[in-house]
């Protein structure tokens, strides 16, 4: 039996990583001079509560020492799925880890997205194990995987994505520009974040959304996630906009973790999709 590994951008918490037989990489949040660990001792809605009383939160990738603490647990071959590489220094860390050890069972793989689609290959890669499938099968099917998926960003408050430094030059612009609702794209290499639409209403942005989801051939056979940060409301009304266009699809609704609600802001909302 293999191991698998990955980081809470799946949003796995421990509890939930235990009942499938996997194990987490916890990312860390720093908030009024405390630093937490997400899902363990901070929770979504706790964060929130704490920006909404003037707290200013950073994050930062799990340690070294605990990655490695955590491979060395394992001679069997070890599978780790990481969020994408420049979103977070997350895939460079287990790969330091895996240098370290000098071990040929560790296989490291930047997914190059986050959240929703990061949580499917997760998904996919536990029932490949529990089939039986080798641990090359399980690596082929998820690059198959990762080579169809496409992640959009809705903000409502620019400074925390300015802050965060994940925007492109050109998406940073449309911080200061009021009264539109700004759609953001995660680019292809997975290493930022960049100007995909800018609308009059939310409905628009995620109308824009549909179209591109719409050429690109978006169906039955993909998954569509919409992970929030604290605007469940928000969430049911894009999901609803979204199954009208896509009558067939699967669409899951996700609370984002701490970190992203760090990085994308209170109220932001990601639209994602991924080929299954």
């Amino acid at each position: 039996m293999m191991k698998i590994i990955t980081d809470t951008s799946a949003l796995y918490s421990k509890r939930e990583a235990d009942a499938i037989g996997i194990d987490v990489l916890p990312l860390l949040i720093t908030i009024n001079n405390k630093t937490y660990t997400e899902f363990e001792d901070i929770m979504p809605d706790e964060l929130l509560e704490m920006i909404k009383e003037g707290g200013v939160p950073t994050s930062s990738q799990p340690s070294l020492g605990r990655t490695l603490e955590t491979l060395e647990k394992y001679d069997e071959d070890i599978i780790v799925l990481n969020m994408a590489d420049g979103l977070s220094g997350t895939y460079a860390t287990t790969c330091s880890a895996k240098d370290t050890l000098e071990r040929d069972n560790i296989h490291v793989i930047n997914t190059m997205t986050l959240c929703g689609p990061h949580r499917y290959l997760v998904e996919l890669a536990v029932k490949l194990r529990d089939e039986g499938k080798s641990t090359q099968e399980i690596i082929n099917e998820i690059h198959k995987c990762m080579s169809f998926s496409k992640s959009f960003l809705i903000p409502v408050d620019f400074s925390f994505l300015k802050r965060g430094g994940r925007l492109s030059p050109l998406a940073a612009k449309l911080g200061g520009m009021l009264k539109i609702v700004p759609v953001l794209e995660l680019t292809r290499d997975g290493k930022s974040l960049d100007k995909f639409a800018i609308k009059k209403s939310e409905k628009g942005a995620v109308k824009a959304i549909i179209k591109e989801y719409q050429s690109l051939g978006v169906n039955e056979n993909c998954k569509i996630y919409v992970t929030h940060a604290g605007a469940l409301d928000r969430a049911n009304r894009y999901k609803e906009q979204l199954s009208e266009a896509f009558p067939g699809t699967e669409i899951e609704i996700i609370e984002l973790s701490p970190v992203f609600i760090t990085h994308g802001g209170p109220g932001c909302i990601a639209i994602q999709m991924i080929g299954k």
